[in-house]
């Protein structure tokens, strides 16, 4: 046999469903902030040769019904190939050579989406 008891009521959840669904909403109006964060972490990770690469880094805030995402962009694009990637993950060279790549994405952005965790935690366990 299986017992579940509960006590108290639903009132957490239900204030948090509530702020959901409005747009304006303290978690939908955070994210400006945090994608801003993202854009100069990444800048100031980002190898620096010419400045081109850490310069070309922006953000998209997309709300749709059931998602919300934030897209960070390199626009730095050489000969079809983003900058950004190559130095993250390596490439090839023209003479038969490879560079390998740098993680310097990952640990610049880390620290960011700690930040929203964080925010987003906060706003759903409060009252």
């Amino acid at each position: 046999m299986i017992k579940v008891t509960q006590k108290g009521d639903w009132s957490y959840l239900a204030g948090f469903l509530k702020r959901l669904q409005n747009r304006d909403s303290e978690i939908y109006a955070q994210l400006k902030p945090f994608a801003e964060a993202g854009v100069r972490a990444l800048s100031a990770a980002t190898p620096v040769d010419t400045s081109k690469t850490a310069n070309s880094w922006s953000y998209k805030i997309t709300l749709e019904k059931k998602t919300t995402t934030i897209t960070w962009i390199n626009k730095n694009v050489n000969d079809g190939a983003n900058i950004a990637i190559l130095l993250q993950y390596g490439h090839a060279t023209g003479t038969g050579g490879y560079v390998s790549g740098y993680d310097y994405i990952n640990p610049a952005i880390r620290p960011v989406f700690d930040q929203i965790n964080t925010a987003v935690w906060t706003n759903i366990t409060r009252k």
